[in-house]
């Protein structure tokens, strides 16, 4: 994937956040092909496409590319409306498997800054994420 798209500049968000700790746990994927199966944003969207888009995220962190630029990216690409979602799905990929790591939230935070996300609306996402994947 040479270029982004709104759909793979978000599944590259989710990636990244996934990948961050060297680990893409099954509930990670699990919860990446959930949201872009359910979420109205992804309607058109072909989901035969994820395995290859997945890879070639991981391709692109696995290169020369800083994280920063990688960042950039998503951004030049997402409208400005799009930055809180990006970062509600990044949140919900780095609590799902209940395990955040330190580079998983040093990710979030690269990833808020990159998005221009504020603190109190960031407080929010990750409050609301931490709600919706606890475990009984």
């Amino acid at each position: 994937m040479t270029t982004l798209n709104m759909h793979t500049a978000l599944i590259t968000t989710m990636v990244i956040v996934s990948a961050s700790d060297q680990e893409m746990t099954d509930r990670e994927l699990f919860t990446i092909g959930e949201i872009v199966r359910t979420l109205p944003m992804f309607s058109e969207y072909e989901e035969e496409h994820l395995p290859d888009d997945a890879t070639s995220c991981v391709e692109m962190l696995n290169g020369d590319q800083a994280l920063e630029d990688i960042i950039a990216k998503i951004r030049a690409v997402l409208p400005k409306k799009l930055y809180d979602t990006a970062y509600a799905l990044a949140c919900d990929i780095a609590v799902c498997d209940g395990q955040l790591s330190q580079e998983e939230l040093r990710m979030l935070e690269m990833l808020r800054h990159g998005l221009d996300v504020d603190r109190l609306t960031a407080a929010a996402i990750e409050r609301g994420a931490a709600v919706r994947f606890t475990r009984l």
